[in-house]
């Protein structure tokens, strides 16, 4: 089963294409890294794959065949978006009731004994929380809801290095217990390498490259994954290095 494919899918803002011919095919049981540099189209791809937006051109459907947006699609994915965005003036127990509320499967009692481990108050405010705590808030609450698919956009970007390291070590841990594929953009090639099974890079709103890491790390000579990216970068959009 793939998690995600899509097919000449392209999305236009007014006269420019944020992505466009995107054809591609992830599977499921990864950890795929979706990278490239700023403005590559990696927000929208994720965007169009949990249906937050429509394409303009193409198709792209998940978890083998669903629309992307429609109800079979969204009960089955969980979406963490790049400002881990909390309600900062409710409580972490009060988010874990209205995350709840809103969906139709939940976890509770995983999510309370996930932040009792991490040692975060229910009673504190999540605009309390340090960014590695409300990251891990937003992780738990998503993975509570039991999704099939896990989307991350840039998931670590503000967070130092020790809260990165433990932010990955979360995602790796339910894909091993939980079977869950996970689909995330960074650009901390450094932690991905760690992680990642899958690698989608896009660069000037098309896909330059996209296969299992090790196959694509043989293939090319490259011995890590930050080398790979940075050298298709060069080759296929050199300007995008200067």
């Amino acid at each position: 089963m793939n998690v995600v494919e899509a097919s000449g899918l392209g999305k236009r803002y007014g006269g420019t294409w944020a992505l466009r011919e995107c054809t591609l095919a992830i599977p499921a049981g990864r950890v795929t890294a979706l990278v490239g540099p700023n403005g590559a189209g990696k927000s929208t791809l994720l965007n169009l794959a949990v249906g937050l937006t429509a394409p303009s051109a193409g198709t792209v459907t998940v978890l083998g065949g669903h629309p992307a947006g429609s109800l079979a699609a969204l009960d089955k994915i969980a979406f963490v978006a790049q400002d881990t965005p909390l309600y900062k003036n409710l409580s972490v127990a009060d988010m874990i009731y209205l995350t709840r509320s809103l969906n139709r499967r939940f976890d509770q009692p995983y999510a309370q004994a996930r932040l009792h481990d991490l040692a975060i108050s229910a009673k504190k405010k999540t605009g309390k929380l340090s960014g590695g705590q409300q990251a891990q808030l937003a992780l738990t609450l998503a993975l509570a809801r039991r999704p099939l698919l896990l989307v991350l956009d840039e998931p670590v970007a503000t967070l130092d290095p020790v809260a990165r390291h433990d932010f990955m070590a979360t995602v790796l841990a339910a894909t091993a217990a939980d079977g869950v594929s996970v689909l995330l953009s960074s650009h901390v090639l450094t932690e991905l390498e760690r992680v990642a099974s899958y690698l989608v890079l896009l660069a000037r709103g098309q896909v330059r490259l996209a296969g299992e890491v090790g196959d694509l790390l043989a293939s090319h000579g490259h011995p890590t994954l930050e080398e790979l990216a940075m050298s298709c970068l060069r080759e296929t959009t050199p300007e995008v290095t200067r």
